[in-house]
């Protein structure tokens, strides 16, 4: 599978509470196991008006399939080529 970041728009999302959070964490689980194996979130960022999320996917239709289907927006969504971190320097 492909690693990808995903860019997501959505208007004062570093306002919301935890379970609000939970609810919309819940939501794209559903979508996720519908979608079945091909498609893993793995984490997300919040900043005050967007969200950035990793997931492993078969493809980049997929990404968007679950974004149509968990009414979370896909603004951008990068392939990733390479990862590096402070250990590759040695």
């Amino acid at each position: 599978m492909k690693k990808y970041m995903i860019e997501r728009e959505i208007p004062k999302i570093g306002t919301l509470e935890r379970n609000q959070l939970q609810q919309g964490a819940a939501k794209s689980n559903q979508v996720l196991r519908q979608l079945g194996p091909d498609i893993q979130w793995l984490e997300s960022f919040v900043t005050a008006n967007k969200m950035y999320c990793m997931y492993l996917a078969k493809d980049e239709a997929l990404i968007h399939r679950h974004a149509d289907l968990s009414g979370f927006p896909a603004t951008k969504v990068t392939e990733i080529g390479a990862t590096i971190d402070p250990t590759t320097a040695a």
